[in-house]
């Protein structure tokens, strides 16, 4: 279930990359709001997912999904350069991505809070 929360967050963090063009600084209402809801949707997933997932993992996916989706939308929407170097660098984050799923085990969540852990009090 946490890959697939991931793999909603890095489609939101396309969508609000993309929004951002349509923006205008934020200036523009409708588009402003929407790429401001993605952000905070986005992120949140993130943090769901990086609950049983290692965060080095589960942050380098995330970025990786709307690193690729971002630059393959900007080609098709925004006539963005297409060149084989660019193509083949995409690929290999594609791979990457696609790497990090296949080698990484869903951890149990710890049973006590980082800062209950680090609490001195219980030391």
């Amino acid at each position: 279930m946490a890959w697939i929360v991931l793999f909603v967050a890095g489609i939101l963090e396309i969508g609000w990359a993309v929004g951002l063009k349509y923006t205008d600084g934020f200036t523009r209402p409708v588009p402003s709001v929407l790429t401001a809801a993605a952000i905070v949707a986005s992120m949140a997933l993130l943090s769901l997912a990086a609950r049983t997932l290692p965060i080095g993992t589960a942050y380098a996916v995330w970025v990786g999904i709307g690193a690729v989706g971002a630059a393959v939308l900007g080609m098709v929407l925004f006539d963005e350069p297409r060149n084989p170097g660019r193509l083949f660098f995409l690929a290999l984050l594609v791979v990457s991505i696609l790497g990090l799923k296949l080698t990484t085990r869903i951890e149990e969540p710890p049973t006590r809070a980082p800062t209950e852990i680090l609490d001195p009090e219980q030391t």
